[in-house]
C-alpha cells in the first residue's frame, strides 16, 4: 500500500487491483500519485504472479478527475521543452504488456483519459460519466483527444472535447459508442472487471501479453504522431495560467447536460 494508491494481489487468480485512493479529491492525480503510478506499473512487470490488472478509483463519486489543480508543475522557459506530469502514468508507457481492465464509477474526465486510453477495455456502472473540460478553461485538449480518438468514433470525441463542461457522456451513451464494453448496476463495475480479468489471467500469459502488444501496435503509430504535435499545440493554444484560473473560479455547479 502506498500514499495515494492501493495495490492488492490475489495470488490464486493472478489478478491485481490498482486503486486510485484519493476519494476526497475525487481521485485527482497529484505529482505523488503520478510517480506512484509509474512505479506500480514497472513493478508489476516483474511480478510473475500477476497476469492481469484491474484499475479503479476509490469512492462513489469519481474514477478520477484528472490532474489535481493544486499540483505545481514547474516548466522550462523554452517552448521546446514542456513537462507534462501525466505523460508517463499509463501502463503501456511503462512497458507493461499485461492486460489492464478499467472499472469506472462516477466521473472520469480530463487527465483520467491518460489511464483509460492505455487500458485494454473499460467496464462501467450506470453512474459513470465522461467529459473533458479543457476548452472551457482555455486549455487545449491534446493528449486526451489523441487517446480518446482511438477509443471512440471521431465525431463523439470531437463533440466531447469541444463541448467542454457543457456536456457529459452518460454511461449508456458510452456503452453505445463502444467506449465502455460492459455496463453494470451501480457499484458493480469493479466486480465485473475482476471477473473479466480472472478469466484472462487463467490463459497462458505469453499468448495474452503478445495479443495485448499486437493490439497496441495497431494504433501506436497514430498515437505517437498525435503526441508529437501535442506540445506545440498546447504552447500555442493555452491561455496564460492566471486567465485559466479565472475561468475555473467562475465555474458554476451543474449547468451541464448528460447525453
Amino acid at each position: 500500500m502506498s500514499g495515494t494508491l492501493r495495490v492488492t494481489t490475489d495470488k490464486d487468480t493472478g489478478v491485481a487491483v490498482v486503486t486510485l485512493d484519493r476519494p476526497r479529491r475525487l481521485n485527482a492525480i497529484d505529482l505523488v500519485m503520478a510517480a506512484e503510478l509509474g512505479d506500480t506499473w514497472r513493478a508489476l512487470r516483474f511480478d510473475d504472479s500477476v497476469r492481469a490488472v484491474v484499475l479503479t478509483g476509490a469512492g462513489e463519486r469519481a474514477f478520477s478527475t484528472g490532474l489535481d489543480r493544486d499540483a505545481v508543475v514547474p516548466q522550462p522557459s523554452s517552448p521546446y521543452m514542456q513537462d507534462d506530469p501525466l505523460i508517463a502514468i499509463g501502463p503501456k508507457t511503462n512497458d507493461l504488456w499485461k492486460p489492464v481492465v478499467a472499472a469506472v464509477r462516477g466521473m472520469a474526465c480530463g487527465g483520467a483519459f491518460y489511464l483509460l486510453g492505455e487500458s485494454d477495455f473499460v467496464v462501467a456502472d450506470t453512474s459513470a460519466s465522461f467529459f473533458d473540460p479543457h476548452t472551457t478553461y482555455g486549455m487545449v485538449s491534446a493528449y486526451e483527444s489523441v487517446l480518446m480518438a482511438q477509443r471512440m468514433p471521431y465525431g463523439e470525441v470531437a463533440r466531447m472535447v469541444l463541448m467542454g463542461n457543457a456536456e457529459r457522456i452518460g454511461a449508456e451513451r458510452a456503452y453505445a459508442i463502444g467506449l465502455v464494453s460492459e455496463l453494470t448496476e451501480p457499484g458493480g463495475a469493479l466486480a465485473a472487471a475482476v471477473r473479466c480479468a480472472t478469466v484472462i489471467a487463467g490463459y497462458p500469459a505469453e499468448a495474452v501479453q503478445g495479443t495485448v502488444r499486437a493490439l497496441w501496435a495497431a494504433k501506436e503509430a497514430a498515437r505517437e504522431r498525435g503526441f508529437a504535435q501535442a506540445p506545440h499545440l498546447i504552447a500555442l493554444g493555452n491561455l496564460p495560467g492566471d486567465r485559466q484560473a479565472e475561468l475555473f473560479a467562475d465555474r458554476r455547479p451543474g449547468g451541464f447536460r448528460t447525453r
